[in-house]
């Protein structure tokens, strides 16, 4: 991978879904610096809806965009004069969403005489992980160089995807599997709908999930399923076993559910987690991975973290997960896909032309 010899400071917009995001990155030879990075949730406005209406999103970017971007800004002590690239989240993601970030990016690349670049939101959360490869940890980072880490198992997991991706460098990598329905994130939080524990899903029913004692979850008759453990593949799916929960709670009385919360969420939880890992080890088995990434929205859950950690250390797999604060979309990660990018190629200026929201970018 070439080197950059001169500072490179990146404006990144993050629109794929209901958090309108923006970061300033400045990286040198030595250090990654998170100078800003900007987050606006709308997750007390979806709240209401039970989940994200695009159209809302939207309009919510819309409102938001410039005043994150300029705020992130002033954070980071930086003018338009500063900036050396802007990057973007191109795809995957709700289309409405997108094309917000995507315009506004290529408005201020004209408007700045600036180069454009469009990130795959999937290679982003990935490529969070690559901060932690050498010490120390944020605000300030020594971008990774070295290539003894790799193959890297990579297993995504968020509200609207759930992937392994095998990463060969830092800019090679190849999808292997991914969930045929819906996601593990999507699960969580139609199961959290099924039970009447508000929105986003994922934290709630993680946080019920802590109230059943190991003892009492083990004398249990509530037992779900771990739906394609043994497929022979890398994909998964959810939806079942979202219906299985829904076919439970059926049989049960309001007040038996209520009282039921708890173990019901640390069984669902307990079954995607048991999936997500043992797939992961067999394919970063399957494919001799010396690494095991964790990253997404999903990777913010705890129980998930331990269980693959240690899968992952009984293999003598060395384990990466994000900070918290990187795990849930922002613009941060957008940036620091974009750095690794520009060490194989800088934007041409007109290159803002040929950039277009994709809602189902493909990672290649």
């Amino acid at each position: 991978m070439k080197k950059q010899n001169k500072i490179l400071t990146i404006l990144a917009i993050e629109t794929s879904c209901d958090e309108t995001s923006a970061a300033v990155i400045k990286v040198n030879e030595d250090i990654f610096e998170v100078a800003a990075n900007v987050v606006s949730s709308q997750i007390d406005i979806h709240k209401a809806y039970g989940g994200v209406v695009p159209e809302v999103a939207a309009r919510e970017h819309v409102k938001n965009i410039i005043p994150v971007i300029i705020e992130s800004l002033e954070k980071a002590g930086v003018t338009s004069k500063d900036i050396d690239l802007i990057a973007v989240t191109a795809g995957p993601g709700l289309i409405t969403s997108l094309i917000v970030g995507v315009e506004s990016a290529k408005s201020l690349g004209v408007a700045w005489n600036k180069p454009v670049m469009p990130i795959n939101h999937i290679y982003a959360h990935l490529a969070v992980n690559f901060l932690y490869f050498n010490l120390p940890p944020a605000p300030s980072f020594k971008p990774g160089r070295g290539n003894s880490r790799f193959p890297v198992m990579a297993l995504i997991v968020s509200g609207g995807h759930t992937e392994l991706v095998l990463v060969e460098d830092y800019n090679k990598f190849k999808k292997i599997g991914q969930t045929v329905d819906d996601a593990a994130g999507e699960a969580f939080d139609k199961v959290a709908k099924l039970l009447n524990l508000g929105y986003p899903g994922g934290p709630i029913v993680a946080s019920e999930a802590t109230k059943i004692s190991n003892l009492k979850f083990k004398i249990s008759n509530l037992s779900l399923p771990r739906p394609m453990i043994d497929s022979g593949d890398f994909n998964f799916s959810f939806s079942g076993l979202k219906t299985a929960v829904l076919y439970a709670v059926q049989k049960m009385t309001k007040q038996a559910i209520k009282k039921r919360t708890p173990e019901i969420c640390h069984e669902f939880q307990a079954a995607v987690v048991e999936v997500l890992v043992r797939k992961t080890i067999k394919a970063a088995s399957r494919f001799s991975a010396k690494t095991i990434f964790l990253a997404g929205g999903v990777a913010a859950n705890k129980k998930l973290r331990q269980e693959l950690e240690s899968a992952a250390r009984i293999q003598n797999l060395e384990f990466f997960v994000p900070q918290f604060q990187y795990c849930t979309d922002n613009a941060a990660m957008i940036g620091l896909a974009a750095y690794y990018l520009t060490q194989e190629k800088m934007p041409a200026l007109d290159n803002w032309q040929n950039i277009k929201a994709d809602p189902n970018w493909e990672l290649e």
